[in-house]
């Protein structure tokens, strides 16, 4: 005999309704000498934020809120990799440099404009890193004078696929103490000033 199922009442959604999103646990407390992974994103375990060369450098900003991350992935239709844009980017020099080189308003500027290409970016070896220290990780961005580090390991056919990422930020939460990389960090608020300042204008 078939079973007859009724529908669930539907009503109008009410003024102020969020989108529930998952909680984020504290990240374990770590010390120079643990393991590398300990510290490193894990795009296995959490999606990467992407964004489209096109998009306009505010909006960019934004989905930097909106996520909480100070990058993003500049990707194709495909999600082959074109370039990565970091909040400095954003909010550093590029953009005013940008216009004096060509003119035009602020608002006019996309992220292929102000994003580091992919023939730029150097990126880990998953294989070093599984072996890697938090130590040589924060040696790593030192020396290269970065907030973040991307990290890539092989895929099934024999292309480059990024596994995870390593930032200064999160490096700091979980060793409990500042990370100078000599390249400047952004704090959330800075960033939304810095959005709220641009789009008055």
């Amino acid at each position: 005999m078939e079973t007859s199922y009724a529908p669930i009442q539907a009503r109008l959604m009410r003024a102020g309704t969020i989108v529930r999103q998952p909680l984020i646990e504290a990240a374990a407390r770590v010390q120079p000498g643990d393991a590398a992974t300990a510290v490193m994103t894990d795009l296995r375990q959490v999606p990467a934020v992407l964004t489209d060369p096109d998009v306009d450098i505010e909006a960019a900003t934004r989905v930097m809120i909106r996520r909480n991350v100070r990058s993003l992935f500049v990707v194709d239709v495909d999600n082959a990799i074109l370039g990565l844009i970091t909040a400095t980017d954003l909010l550093g020099e590029k953009p005013m440099q940008h216009l004096a080189r060509y003119g035009g308003r602020r608002a006019d500027i996309r992220v292929r404009d102000l994003m580091t290409p992919r023939a730029r970016l150097e990126v880990l070896p998953m294989a070093e890193v599984a072996h890697a220290r938090v130590g040589h990780i924060l040696a790593t961005l030192k020396l290269a004078g970065r907030q973040h580090a991307m990290v890539v390991e092989e895929d099934g056919q024999g292309h480059d696929a990024v596994r995870g990422v390593f930032s200064a930020s999160q490096l700091e939460k979980q060793l409990g103490t500042p990370v100078s990389t000599g390249a400047p960090a952004r704090t959330f608020a800075e960033i939304e000033a810095e959005l709220s300042h641009s789009t008055a204008q």
